[in-house]
């Protein structure tokens, strides 16, 4: 499995060139069509009084990510903030579109809210980061108190404004270790394939 990163975690993170320049910070995530992969972030200024920038960066001008930074190589891949979220599609959303969505299965069990969004980095190379899970506050039903609790996700997901649907078995690899997320998803994803 890939780098696992919240991504409650990449707000506000500094971009930088090559050259060292600080350019702007993280804002919300643009993610694909699908839902499934980031296919860009918007960005603000830096500094207090900074507000949104007409650019946004796509994902795949990202040089490096890690938990300081994001690297660019120049401020010439930055795109006009309309141009990356119209190529996305219209099922493309802002970062914190989904959260207080309640996560539903396919037989009608209400699984929690999300508080996060759990993103994998570099399972498919550089190139690619996906939404490989979300961090919820677990439904009462579930019997599982309080603690936040993480839920895999299937490639592709089905989403609305209000609910998140995921395929019951997914409840069976319910963690609250985010070091172990990556071994639930690998196999939860595995089941659905059918073992293959």
């Amino acid at each position: 499995m890939s780098t696992l990163i919240r991504a409650s975690a990449l707000a506000k993170l500094p971009v930088v060139t090559f050259a060292g320049e600080d350019i702007a910070q993280l804002k919300d995530i643009v993610y694909a069509a699908n839902g499934g992969q980031i296919g860009a972030f918007t960005l603000a200024g830096r500094g207090i009084f900074a507000g949104p920038l007409k650019t946004s960066l796509p994902w795949a001008a990202v040089v490096g990510l890690g938990p300081d930074a994001v690297i660019i190589e120049s401020e010439e891949v930055l795109q006009p903030t309309s141009d990356v979220i119209g190529s996305a599609g219209d099922g493309a959303t802002g970062g914190g579109d989904i959260l207080k969505s309640e996560v539903l299965t396919d037989t009608g069990t209400s699984l929690g809210r999300v508080v996060d969004v759990i993103i994998g980095i570099g399972g498919g190379g550089r190139d690619q980061a996906d939404v490989v899970g979300y961090e919820i506050e677990p439904a009462e039903s579930l019997g599982r108190g309080k603690q936040h609790l993480l839920i895999p996700l299937p490639d592709t997901l089905a989403a609305s404004g209000e609910h998140l649907m995921v395929p019951a078995s997914a409840s069976d690899y319910l963690t609250d270790d985010l070091s172990a997320f990556g071994t639930a998803v690998d196999a939860f994803r595995s089941q659905l394939a059918g073992g293959r």
